[in-house]
């Protein structure tokens, strides 16, 4: 288990960091990805490079991982702290997410948004 916290950790390190291409390498060709911005989901690393250009081009968000445990499925539930401002500085959200992950053979295959939490 420690191996799939790692990539869970690692992923969202790149991701704050906006290292794309590494984020990519710890995910199957054909993941499942929550468009949480827009709505859907996008699929693949193509998909996921386009969604995620797209955003951060319009704006920035930081999450942070806060807890990470697996569930009785085997999938992790990951608690997160999202901060989202604009490109000028403005605060657009801070909130508690709860991601849910499943993974295959050590790499991310599908992540969903299961609920803000209070």
């Amino acid at each position: 288990m420690n191996n799939e916290i790692e990539v869970l950790q690692a992923a969202y390190c790149d991701f704050n960091a906006r290292n794309l291409e590494a984020v990519l390498t710890l995910m199957t060709e054909n993941v499942e990805w929550p468009n949480g911005w827009e709505g859907g989901y996008v699929h693949g690393h193509e998909g996921i490079r386009d969604y995620w250009t797209r955003q951060w081009a319009a704006i920035n968000p930081h999450v942070e991982p806060l807890e990470i445990h697996r569930l009785d499925d085997g999938r992790f539930a990951v608690e997160v702290h999202q901060i989202v401002h604009d490109h000028q500085g403005n605060l657009l959200a801070d909130q508690r997410v709860r991601h849910i992950y499943q993974l295959s053979d050590g790499f991310i295959e599908r992540m969903d948004i299961e609920e803000v939490l209070p």
